[in-house]
């Protein structure tokens, strides 16, 4: 079996546009992948329709380490651009390799390690202003049934955090746990915004918390900054979404300088790769909890590597407070319900890519939003169908 060639499909989805991969072979077998990266998304699309396609046609899609870890060696660059496009179809030859084989992908990374997976919900706070906002809505997520809910409480806080957004986080972190009773936890998305001394004093603020976990405090590629952080609070910490290569995730667990560690499937590599990385954490006692907050190909991959590592915790949906049509643009399984996932049954990721839906949704010029902007969490869309259950 040969790969003979690859298309890419754009679909806005709100404040992204969802670049998913479709790559063919000789057999018939279709495996699909996902390259979305905020703001970047035609960047990604030159890259895996020239580069990326000339290094897998007329490749075995069997032998991922030699053609992923060849294109990985060559990229030369480094860097998220390039490491998405390459993620993206090292997903879909999983994607082929299950359908080959007639198994779904976890079944092939090692079988089911989990009895169990749950998942904490992000992007449920669009529109969100006071605490009494944030208060209500967590609420809402709760009663779907959450048991852990993430969130970012800041405004546009850059480095250092002023008295007055300091005590309006707190508050609002304050106000959620409040609202969300005994036995749920929550995520504190920080963003990587603050300066070490303020992430420290902020993170002492809440520690009485029932809080997961603190997540990118300090600037991501800084591990040595983090390890600082790490070392001077109580609460624990996470980090790695915005780390692309194997040797950083060896520098920031070599360091334990995070808890919990959220390689992006879509983004570092792929599934190998995501897989090698939760095996140098479990030689640390560290947990990994993949970063996922693009579409669902991308959520998929994260589910057939979650279910398989045994170190893994909860794995991080955006899916029910997305755009309406995200379950459109592909066809297959729908993994959520009641705050847990369902174990994959059917071969390879077990979804398809709907062209008619994803055509529906035409591509949207920098649709992402600056973080720094106070608009920002007015995109995430899906929030008006959870206010209105």
């Amino acid at each position: 079996m040969k790969i003979k060639s690859l298309e890419t499909f754009l679909a806005n989805a709100g404040q992204r546009n969802y670049l998913f991969v479709r790559v063919k072979t000789d057999t018939g077998l279709v495996g699909i992948g996902e390259a979305t990266l905020e703001w970047q998304e035609k960047a990604v699309e030159v890259l895996v329709n020239e580069w990326v396609a000339s290094r897998i046609i007329g490749k075995d899609p069997f032998d991922i380490e030699a053609v992923v870890g060849g294109m990985i060696r060559d990229q030369y660059q480094g860097g998220s651009t390039v490491m998405t496009a390459i993620s993206s179809v090292e997903i879909a030859l999983w994607d082929i390799i299950g359908k080959a084989t007639g198994q779904p992908v976890y079944r092939l990374l090692g079988g089911r390690a989990k009895s169990s997976l749950k998942a904490y919900a992000n992007g449920w706070y669009g529109g969100c202003e006071t605490p009494e906002d944030f208060a209500r809505r967590a609420a809402q997520v709760v009663a779907r049934g959450y048991e852990a809910l993430k969130f970012d409480p800041f405004a546009t806080a850059w480095k250092r955090l002023d008295a007055a957004e300091e005590d309006r986080a707190v508050a609002i972190v304050e106000a959620v746990a409040g609202a969300i009773g005994p036995g749920v936890k929550m995520m504190i998305e920080i963003h990587g915004r603050l300066g070490a001394a303020d992430a420290i004093r902020f993170i002492d603020r809440i520690d009485h918390l029932p809080i997961a976990w603190c997540e990118e405090p300090v600037a991501p590629e800084n591990v040595e900054l983090l390890r600082e952080v790490k070392e001077r609070t109580r609460l624990p910490l996470s980090s790695g979404e915005r780390l692309y290569a194997v040797a950083d995730f060896a520098r920031l667990i070599g360091l334990r300088a995070c808890d919990v560690v959220q390689m992006d499937v879509a983004h570092c590599g792929g599934i190998s790769v995501a897989k090698k990385i939760a095996a140098m954490a479990a030689a640390q006692d560290m947990a990994i909890s993949p970063h996922c907050s693009v579409g669902p190909v991308a959520l998929a991959a994260a589910l057939h590597v979650a279910w398989s590592t045994p170190n893994m915790l909860m794995l991080e949906s955006f899916a029910e407070f997305d755009v309406d049509w995200r379950n459109d643009l592909v066809s297959g399984w729908n993994p959520l319900s009641r705050g847990a996932f369902a174990l994959p049954e059917r071969p390879g990721l077990g979804i398809e890519l709907d062209e008619v839906a994803i055509a529906a949704h035409p591509y949207r010029a920098l649709a992402f939003p600056s973080l720094w902007d106070t608009s920002w969490k007015d995109e995430f869309t899906g929030t008006a169908r959870l206010a209105e259950a």
